[in-house]
């Protein structure tokens, strides 16, 4: 998969792009991640991208020429999606879809944002992380390139642990213990020493449902409630009613099968 970012900070996004998995996976030629300097495409001495805005208005923005140039002459995979908040949230869903393509690109604005010619016929889309303000879209593209990085097949050493993990299947994932069984006065669950592995699997599937209705009660609306399944594991398994009281002894009401 290539994946193309276009920023003025190029050293920032190549740094976090090159650690960990994703640095692994360019090794290994699973991931061509190209980032582009937007000033390698000015035309003036001081090697500007920015100018003040038509109209007046605080702040600069982003001017068009310097950004087309680069953009035409890496001839990048598309779509060219410009990070902004007035695009599709990146969510686990799309992050699986991205994956699953031959690869994309990524514009990342700074100053008051971009001149919308920009937008409008150079980008094919926006794509936002979430309805907060950064200074630049360098840490965003880092959060895009992590979160479809890491699904693109064979950069993840156990492909089980992206089906295992938080959202995969709209639920939040379970609590995970490790070494050693006590610690502190605290023990891990007898379950999972049991070296029960069907019981292990029904034990996590219920807790994924417990946290999932106690913290993020939304995640279960969105996947229309628990079916009648769910409702019988969480009873059999950790003898709770559905919806279980949360810690302010009120239960997410609205979602009751």
């Amino acid at each position: 998969m290539r994946i193309d970012v276009f920023t003025i900070f190029p050293a920032l996004v190549r740094a976090g792009a090159g650690e960990s998995l994703l640095g692994k996976a360019q090794e290994r030629g699973l991931l061509d991640v190209r980032v582009h300097d937007l000033r390698e495409h000015t035309t003036d001495v001081h090697r500007s991208v920015d100018d003040s805005p038509f109209g007046g208005g605080a702040g600069m923005v982003m001017t068009p020429a310097p950004v087309f140039a680069a953009v035409e002459a890496a001839d990048p995979p598309r779509p060219l999606f410009l990070l902004g908040p007035g695009g599709r949230r990146l969510d686990q869903a799309l992050a699986r879809e991205l994956a699953a393509g031959p690869g994309f690109s990524l514009l990342c604005g700074r100053y008051e944002g971009v001149d919308d010619r920009i937008a409008t016929h150079l980008c094919d889309g926006e794509l936002s992380i979430g309805d907060y303000v950064l200074a630049g879209g360098e840490s965003a593209a880092l959060v895009v390139l992590e979160a479809v990085g890491r699904l693109v097949p064979g950069v993840m050493g156990n492909q089980a642990s992206a089906d295992e993990e938080s959202f995969a299947d709209g639920l939040l994932e379970h609590p995970q213990y490790t070494r050693p069984a006590e610690f502190r006065g605290h023990d891990v669950p007898e379950v999972l020493r049991s070296g029960d592995h069907g019981r292990i699997a029904r034990w996590r599937r219920a807790m994924a449902l417990a946290r999932t209705i106690e913290r993020r009660p939304d995640l279960v609306a969105a996947r229309g409630g628990l079916t009648d399944e769910e409702v019988a594991l969480l009873a059999s398994e950790l003898g709770l009613p559905y919806p279980p009281a949360s810690p302010t002894g009120t239960g997410p009401e609205s979602l009751q099968t």
